[in-house]
């Protein structure tokens, strides 16, 4: 019987559940966790938002919490206003918190946000400038928990990601990746500790290769990737490569370019390299991005893509709040894959160069009937509604002004 099947049976799809009644959708070591957008006709109610899954991470802690990410912003009266004072509970109570975010993401970052932060008991900040290391960013979102429970997803610790944004990601009770996800927060701890120390940072040991059976994790750069922990940039092109039938992939943004420090954007040819080379063999490719894609040097290669034999791209425009105008936000920014109902990918990189390359990113690759199913009807529900609009190759779109109304 299909996953499908089975919430139709259980009464849990769509508008006949309850929000009292909300379920959540899992396989065992992983929950999926979905932000749907307010003030729009997305219903996934089987899904746990990320608001109430971090707070009862957090007040679960007994001991520590790791927290990586890219910027920390809050707003007055938001869900994340309400998993802060669960944070500083945790601190509070003895429980020791770790926070490292990127150097480039303070300019993101709201200054009362860390400020708040820097005052929680028994909590560390450190900022690293990955761009030290590797030229990139610290762009993974994942957190940890007593180190046996994680969540890693396209969630920003920002107010908006919890509530204005379309986003999906995990929340992981399964040892091994939950081990691999506290050793990639280890190795950029004592990265930081060694740069602001003026030290050489240690490589990490090489070790054999991953197994790439189950359910496990992949991250980037390679380089700074702890033993157990393999190549996103290696992983993802294999997955197409395996594909038959059909991939389903959901992102802010693709395109084959890197930016650059000059703002430059050089060819970066791995990941469009492998979807042509999918979609050339007869596998039904199906894109979505979204409209801050429209980018002018972007355009021209989503729709040298779209002209292909096999190959579907729509971009999606959410609408505007009820409350108006919220600067970044009211988009999609979920990271999805899945693959001939087999494979699912939930993870933290957009499709361009800059991210799987240099940049500190987590991919989780679950080979799960059951998770790709529902990872394929959360591509389908926006695939099919209304803010979907197949992209057109004649069309000239507007350049995306995410800022700015």
């Amino acid at each position: 019987m299909s996953l499908s099947m089975k919430l139709r049976i259980a009464g849990l799809t769509g508008l006949l559940l309850s929000p009292l009644a909300q379920a959540d959708f899992s396989i065992p070591g992983f929950e999926l966790v979905h932000t749907v957008p307010v003030d729009t006709a997305l219903s996934t109610d089987d899904l746990r938002q990320p608001g109430p899954v971090w707070i009862e991470l957090f007040d679960g802690a007994k001991s520590r919490i790791d927290i990586g990410q890219f910027y920390a912003a809050d707003h007055p009266g938001s869900v994340m206003n309400t998993v802060l004072e669960h944070l500083e509970a945790a601190g509070k109570r003895g429980v020791k918190i770790r926070f490292l975010l990127e150097e480039k993401g303070i300019k993101l970052s709201d200054a009362a946000t860390l400020e708040r932060l820097r005052a929680i008991p028994n909590l560390t900040l450190r900022v690293l400038p990955y761009g030290q290391l590797s030229g990139g960013i610290i762009h993974a979102k994942y957190l940890l928990v007593d180190g046996k429970q994680a969540f890693v997803g396209s969630q920003n610790f920002d107010w908006r990601a919890l509530e204005h944004i379309h986003e999906t990601g995990l929340r992981i009770t399964d040892e091994t990746v939950v081990r691999q996800v506290q050793a990639i927060f280890e190795q950029d701890w004592q990265a930081q500790a060694a740069l602001a120390g003026k030290q050489p940072v240690p490589l990490p040991a090489s070790g054999p290769a991953p197994a790439r059976t189950g359910n496990y994790l992949v991250a980037s750069p390679q380089r700074y990737n702890p033993p157990g922990v393999g190549d996103s940039q290696l992983e993802l092109p294999r997955l197409l490569g395996e594909a038959q039938k059909e991939v389903r992939v959901q992102l802010l943004d693709y395109a084959p370019l890197s930016y650059g420090p000059d703002r430059t954007r050089p060819y970066y040819a791995v990941i469009d390299n492998a979807v042509r080379a999918a979609a050339a063999r007869g596998v039904s490719i199906k894109l979505m991005v979204s409209n801050w894609n429209t980018d002018p040097l972007e355009l021209p290669y989503l729709k040298s893509l779209a002209v292909l034999p096999n190959v579907e791209i729509k971009i999606v425009t959410l609408p505007e709040a009820k409350q108006g105008f919220i600067p970044y936000a009211r988009v999609i920014h979920s990271k999805t894959m899945e693959i001939d109902g087999q494979v699912a990918w939930v993870g933290t990189s957009n499709w361009l160069g800059g991210y799987l390359d240099n940049s500190r990113n987590l991919e989780v690759v679950m080979r799960s009937e059951a998770m790709a199913e529902r990872v394929g009807q959360l591509h389908q529900q926006l695939w099919d509604g209304p803010y979907a609009r197949a992209l057109s190759v004649t069309e000239e779109y507007p350049a995306p002004h995410p800022g700015q109304h």
